[in-house]
């Protein structure tokens, strides 16, 4: 029987069942129909050789996960895959760096996932890499003679050419995602950015007729498949958290205004200095909003430490106190901007209660906050979304209200639509929106995938 082996950077073990969301609802369920193995990073590091990885049961699967050798993981992660390929896979190229120290590590890391990984390999598997830390896995497992198809799931956007050949190495990266037998991009744009590189006279690849993919000497497929969420878990966690000590605390505190709400990582793809100036211009632009909406910020930090980070932390916490200096008033403040994390059953009901979702990234693979933003709101009474035109989401849920977030006069007018927007409207636009999400839900993501994969071995 066909067993499936997911690989991702970080391994993410469901506690009583229930994952975090995004990929690690994917990959979980996705394991739990086929039974199967998830390996990566336990979230540890240590100073000398990583000894054998940890290997824990929950039903039918298996979770693997190995410690990193510390100073290895700064030049992987901290390195390679988020100096370099984040920023280049973004179209930041503001931000991007280049070490070849860090690239080598970079590679060092893959080959140690593929030693770690192959002894618990059989022919029978499907093997499904996610994500830009392990590009170059499929091709060291090759080179260990693993039999079994391997998959490669992008879930950020990818670059055309001209962006793609600033990276000094992009010739290997992009012969290590030809190594794949499947590799899936969010969105039409990202599949056809991936055709442009490999088609490039230097590369020499081709599309063919039958849509396979042929380069550095294999044909191999390469689709799109926009990834989704569990809407009915979306649903559930709403609804059944709406009695919630925070939930209850926020809404006696905003009561009657309404309640716009924005949460992402801190991370400066997601525009949220635009974001902040934008609502500025909604206050100045529109006065009689004044007092009557609030801005609630959810942005957890990442990569605490790291200048650019700190930097980004520290401009918006300069631009909400700017604004709201400006504006409040002794009984209101228009922005609450937290930077921490709150659990996901806690946002699914605080979606739920915001009138606006705001979501406004300036680059993002798909945006998996804006679908749960929708599927958390009540059928008969939903709020709206308001969603940048350079999330991947877009494509799918084009009843939003679709904003440029370089535009600020434009994004502020677009908050001001969906304040303003008749209820039989917001209905119209939420049936729209939650019938595509339960057409393209995170079960149909996993099951096209893996029968793609599984076809490779025919």
């Amino acid at each position: 029987m066909t067993r499936l082996v997911a690989v991702s950077n970080r391994v993410a073990q469901p506690k009583k069942g229930k994952s975090s969301g995004g990929l690690a609802v994917g990959i979980w369920s996705a394991l739990q129909k086929h039974g199967g193995v998830w390996f990566g990073w336990s979230g540890k590091t240590c100073r000398t050789e990583p000894s054998e990885p940890a290997v824990t049961e929950l039903g039918d699967v298996r979770f693997v996960t190995t410690d990193l050798n510390k100073k290895e993981f700064e030049l992987y992660y901290n390195g390679f895959s988020n100096d370099t390929l984040w920023p280049l896979f973004h179209f930041m190229l503001g931000y991007f760096k280049f070490s070849r120290t860090q690239y080598d590590a970079y590679c060092r890391i893959n080959e140690f996932f593929a030693r770690k990984l192959i002894p618990m390999l059989t022919d029978d598997d499907v093997i499904w890499v996610h994500d830009y830390h392990l590009i170059p896995l499929g091709g060291e497992l090759r080179r260990g003679e693993v039999k079994a198809p391997i998959g490669f799931f992008l879930h950020v956007p990818f670059p055309g050419f001209d962006v793609m050949r600033s990276l000094p190495c992009y010739r290997a990266i992009l012969q290590s995602l030809a190594l794949y037998d499947v590799v899936g991009f969010q969105t039409e744009r990202d599949l056809w950015a991936f055709h442009d590189c490999l088609t490039q006279p230097e590369i020499g690849g081709a599309v063919l007729r039958d849509g396979r993919v042929s380069a550095f000497g294999r044909v191999f497929r390469a689709e799109v498949f926009p990834i989704g969420i569990d809407v009915d878990d979306c649903a559930d966690l709403a609804a059944e958290n709406m009695g919630h000590t925070s939930v209850s605390r926020l809404a006696k505190s905003i009561g009657d205004r309404k309640l716009i709400i924005g949460v992402d990582r801190l991370d400066y793809s997601k525009g949220l200095e635009l974001r902040f100036r934008a609502f500025e211009r909604l206050l100045g632009r529109y006065p009689s909003v004044r007092g009557k909406v609030s801005l609630l910020q959810i942005a957890p930090p990442t990569r605490a430490g790291v200048r650019t980070y700190d930097t980004i932390r520290e401009r918006l916490e300069q631009a909400a106190g700017n604004i709201n200096g400006r504006y409040a008033d002794i009984d209101w403040v228009p922005i609450r901007y937290l930077n921490q994390a709150y659990d996901r059953q806690l946002l699914m009901s605080l979606y739920r209660l915001a009138g606006v979702g705001l979501v406004t990234p300036i680059r993002d693979g798909m945006n998996l906050v804006a679908k749960e933003y929708v599927a958390s709101q009540d059928p008969d009474d939903p709020g709206m979304l308001v969603l940048s035109t350079l999330a991947g989401a877009s494509k799918e849920l084009s009843a939003a209200v679709l904003v440029n977030p370089y535009d600020g006069n434009g994004t502020a007018d677009g908050i001001q639509s969906a304040i303003e927007m008749p209820l039989g409207e917001r209905q119209d636009r939420y049936q729209d929106m939650i019938r595509v999400l339960r057409e393209n839900d995170i079960h149909r993501w996993c099951e096209r995938f893996i029968t793609l994969l599984g076809q490779a071995r025919h």
